[in-house]
């Protein structure tokens, strides 16, 4: 099974190591870290993942508009963007541990790995049900 490629864009570097510590032990995403929400277009273009982590406050460009630019280029529109970020309580998050607002899931930090992981699945999931070949052809 071919890993599937997580992009995580935080501006705190220890945050980043961390989720992509914990993705990377499952063996089954390959993560690319950043720490500069400017380069999140150039990064996604290169790294071309089938998911992205924006943190929301970030400094220079907030992560709501990272994803409204990534998203506003066509062969990143159906890509999932998921935000995690400490301004959703955990309380407001419930027990899952996830709020959707809009569009976007946001997952609550502190984040267990097991939440975030099950976010991840889940949007990835409905992936591949929108495009079954999808799945066979990427990355190819």
């Amino acid at each position: 099974m071919k890993k599937k490629r997580i992009l995580v864009v935080d501006d705190n570097l220890h945050a980043t190591r961390v989720v992509k510590i914990a993705l990377e032990r499952t063996n089954r995403y390959e993560v690319r870290t950043l720490n500069d929400p400017l380069r999140g277009l150039s990064v996604a273009r290169e790294f071309r993942p089938d998911l992205i982590l924006l943190d929301v406050c970030m400094p220079g460009l907030e992560g709501s508009e990272v994803a409204e630019t990534i998203s506003g280029v066509p062969e990143f529109a159906a890509t999932p963007i998921v935000f995690l970020t400490s301004i959703v309580t955990p309380r407001e998050a419930g027990r899952d541990g996830t709020i959707i607002v809009g569009q976007h899931e946001y997952i609550s930090k502190p984040a267990r790995p097991q939440t975030i992981i099950a976010c991840i699945e889940k949007h990835l999931a409905r992936v591949r049900q929108t495009s079954p070949s999808a799945d066979a052809t990427a990355h190819a």
